[in-house]
């Protein structure tokens, strides 16, 4: 038997021995009155003398993470919601009884403690344990050494193991928690309202991608999971709803790398009666006033590289950023010969009847993206490669839509909705035609969505924006990985 099953078995026997005694070691009537963190809030900024003189008693819980033993007496450190503080128990003061219920735990146990305020000679504020229960006898020992990005693996499979022992990985989920909380602050404030739209759909759409398929059972039909909520967030514009907002999960069955992961959350909001151009300032305030609110200012440092998010950013028509990044002849933009020219020469791979479009679009994904550090609106794009969005008036070639920029990598996509429903419906066919796998692709047109749009939808802008890529930047994570609870793995072998 190795040492951790040496250790595991060791536990059982106390857990068993505690049973024996007719002590419950999985009760659930203590109650707690404090958090680690109230006690460091209302204690640390006082002196040693009002400390003492507290008279009050609290009441607290958490993990052990700490023991030191000095026989009669011992000091553990407790983690609860919070964060962590010192107790201290005597066996004078807590009783024969209790204290030899403690000299039984073990680190990764839960107990309950009660008792006043002290201060030690170090000036650790300390809680003096006056009684103790136990309240879950853990089986599995922490790890005593957590090697962070060395077991990296084992940290997102492990996420448990991983939030109790690295306080920094705690906070980064506590941004991202506080980040969603001021989106729906944000949206809420001006008047939209949030919503709920179906995840499994008998017709993916919404996005260019490779949807999840399942099959269900009482309605014997095909069903996919959903990789984008945009044309039932449309149907509820159609429907009157002018300001809506979802924050929910998509799910796309591509590849997964460190800007990628199959179930991901997306924020996606409509406001009729605007266009891209409100849009862009409407993304300029909020996700502005989000790094403010977290980093105190409107600069922060991912990877290295400091980023500012002061307004306006920077705007730069599609086309542009391929002449001023990629250096590209403009003769690429013209001729779609020259355009797959180029391409192949730079070892992009282009399938067989490739749209000029799409091949521009390749194009810039490789040569302009990764130049984008600082927040840019990249405006403009071409019809081809935009579907469900508005022509551009003064040149039918393009469309109103933006694509956000930061760190090299795309946050947010927004434009002004397509709301022709015969424009929408020939951009419906075209990109059926286009679909590079017919074995993958579904060849239905969303014939729901086109009624919907035949009975009017107002002027509408919408976008979408990546909830986890905004949360890698305003943590500093260099993966997507980092940012989700649990991101998905191959199964253990």
């Amino acid at each position: 038997m190795d040492e951790a099953g040496e250790l595991i078995q060791q536990r059982i026997k106390k857990l068993n021995a505690l049973r024996k005694d007719g002590i419950d070691p999985y009760p659930n009537d203590f109650r707690v009155t404090h958090t680690s963190r109230e006690l460091h809030e209302t204690f640390d900024s006082l002196s040693d003398e009002e400390v003492k003189s507290a008279g009050e008693i609290f009441r607290l819980a958490g993990r052990i993470i700490a023991i030191r033993d000095f026989g009669k007496a011992s000091f553990v450190q407790i983690q609860d919601r919070k964060g962590r503080i010192q107790a201290y128990l005597r066996r004078d003061i807590a009783g024969d009884a209790a204290f030899q219920l403690f000299k039984t735990c073990d680190i990764g146990d839960f107990i309950g403690l009660e008792g006043k305020v002290f201060r030690t000679k170090t000036r650790e504020l300390t809680l003096e344990v006056q009684s103790f229960r136990l309240l879950v006898k853990s089986l599995r020992p922490l790890p005593e050494k957590w090697h962070g990005l060395t077991d990296i693996e084992a940290r997102y499979r492990q996420r448990y193991l991983d939030l109790i022992a690295n306080p920094r990985v705690k906070e980064i989920f506590l941004t991202r928690i506080k980040a969603i909380q001021k989106m729906r602050d944000f949206f809420i404030h001006r008047d939209f309202l949030e919503v709920e739209t179906p995840m499994l759909h008998p017709i993916p759409g919404g996005a260019t991608a490779k949807p999840f398929r399942t099959h269900h059972n009482a309605l014997d039909m095909e069903l996919y999971m959903r990789v984008a909520p945009e044309l039932y967030l449309k149907r509820l514009v159609i429907g009157g709803l002018e300001r809506i907002f979802e924050i929910n999960r998509c799910f796309r069955n591509e590849g997964i790398s460190t800007l990628h992961n199959p179930e991901f959350t997306m924020l996606e909001f409509y406001q009729s009666y605007a266009t891209y151009e409100e849009m862009i300032k409407m993304t300029e305030e909020l996700l502005s006033s989000i790094v403010k609110e977290i980093h105190g200012g409107l600069r922060l440092t991912y990877q290295g590289k400091e980023i500012d998010f002061t307004p306006p950013w920077r705007r730069l028509f599609y086309k542009e950023s391929l002449l001023e990044y990629g250096k590209v002849d403009p003769a690429v933009m013209k001729e779609p010969s020259r355009a797959i020219e180029l391409a192949k020469s730079l070892g992009l791979e282009l399938r067989r009847g490739t749209s000029h479009g799409k091949v521009l679009d390749d194009l810039f994904k490789e040569l302009v993206e990764p130049h984008l550090v600082q927040p840019t609106f990249v405006t403009h794009y071409p019809t081809e490669v935009s579907p469900l969005s508005r022509r551009n008036g003064k040149d039918p070639e393009v469309v109103d839509r933006f694509e956000l920029f930061i760190a090299g990598r795309e946050i947010a996509n927004g434009f002004s909705e397509l709301n022709d429903p015969v424009d929408q419906r020939e951009r419906f066919v075209q990109q059926l035609k286009e679909r590079p796998d017919e074995a993958d692709a579904v060849l239905n047109l969303d014939e729901d969505f086109l009624r919907a749009l035949e009975f009017g939808m107002p002027p509408t802008a919408g976008e979408g924006i990546g909830i986890d890529r905004w949360v890698m930047l305003l943590t500093d994570a260099p993966s997507i990985r980092d940012v989700i609870f649990f991101p998905l793995l191959r199964a253990e072998k």
